[in-house]
């Protein structure tokens, strides 16, 4: 049996998101059922539901993997959730929970892909097509819903964004121990750098905002850097050059890398969070000279993601979000795609 829900999705990758109604699968033994109140809007949605990556996009498509709701059902097996939970469900929704990856709790380097929160086959559930947050509904295995912590309710329109925006920052700042002793630049000023900021500073580091935007100096001191550096002005660059221990890049599109990785120290680190499309500027040379690292991280795991959503509430970190209405939904599109966001929309799902 399935249950019909409504939501909102692509029909193509090239037609605007629409209402629809699609099915969700009965509440299994291990299985949560919540109601979605609020859905996060990340950037990928759009390059998903336009198949911009080349991932053969699967359609009707209905975005959201930042999730926030109230549980209305659990499974016969289910025993850590009740009904009346509030939590959350991010950008994964299964793995194989066998292979070396998803044992150490890395479900997100899973040897057999972990399964997407939309738009891709669950093997793990008959085969059927995953369905995002933009809906009323959701089932999710136990294993990937999280507890939303207590000090965060009271601004719960906010935290969606954690479950991705939030991970996908908050893990190489934690796997590479940044603290008290680093100097730290964030590369980008969006939905990911504003949250790197954040995190960064938190854990003690001195924040260097990277931007080519003028206009942003402000905002990224507001949101607690120490210094912006422009990074198309040649002197600043100079100026920086070998003075971090580490770079979050998170610049969404292709672009040359090389001035950022002399910006890096000896033995210092630049992580890839952003771009997943072919990067230019990578020269040996560069990496030889100071043993530099150029290197990646997606989203992170199940238990890091706990983590995480308890440093936010012990720390009050919270993304800057924009709230809209479901109908919104394409103006909210083109919106992020001029920069016209600070820093991440979130859907009122009532």
């Amino acid at each position: 049996m399935t249950n019909k829900v409504n939501a909102y999705g692509a029909m193509s990758s090239t037609t605007p998101l629409e209402p629809l109604v699609i099915e969700r699968r009965d509440v299994g033994e291990h299985d949560v059922q919540l109601d979605i109140k609020y859905s996060g809007v990340c950037h990928s949605d759009i390059h998903m539901t336009r198949d911009e990556w080349g991932f053969n996009s699967i359609y009707p498509m209905v975005p959201g993997h930042e999730i926030v709701g109230v549980v209305t059902q659990v499974g016969t097996n289910v025993h850590q959730f009740k009904i009346g939970d509030v939590v959350g469900v991010g950008v994964m929704v299964g793995s194989c929970q066998k292979c070396t990856p998803c044992t150490n709790g890395h479900e997100q380097y899973c040897e057999q892909d972990f399964i997407g929160t939309y738009g891709v086959k669950d093997i793990y559930h008959n085969n059927e097509i995953t369905h995002g947050g933009y809906s009323n509904s959701i089932v999710v295995d136990e294993k990937f819903v999280l507890y939303i912590p207590q000090p965060l309710l009271p601004k719960l329109n906010a935290v969606a964004p954690l479950l991705c925006a939030g991970i996908t920052t908050w893990s190489p700042l934690n796997h590479w121990k940044v603290g008290g002793s680093h100097t730290v630049g964030v590369i980008g000023l969006g939905g990911l750098g504003h949250m790197a900021i954040k995190f960064a500073r938190a854990l003690g580091a001195h924040v260097v905002a990277i931007t080519t935007s003028i206009d942003k100096i402000a905002d990224a001191k507001k949101l607690g850097a120490h210094e912006v550096l422009l990074s198309n002005n040649p002197d600043e660059i100079k100026k920086y050059t070998t003075k971090f221990d580490f770079l979050l890049n998170t610049v969404p599109h292709s672009h040359n890398i090389s001035q950022y990785v002399n910006l890096l120290k000896l033995d210092g680190v630049m992580v890839i969070v952003g771009a997943l499309v072919p990067l230019d500027g990578l020269n040996g040379a560069e990496l030889l000279s100071h043993r530099r690292v150029v290197t990646g991280s997606a989203i992170g795991g199940i238990k890091e993601t706990r983590e995480m959503l308890d440093f936010c509430a012990k720390h009050d970190i919270l993304p800057d979000v924009e709230l809209i209405k479901m109908e919104e939904i394409n103006t909210a599109y083109t919106r992020m795609i001029n920069g016209d966001v600070k820093y991440r929309f979130v859907i009122e799902m009532n």
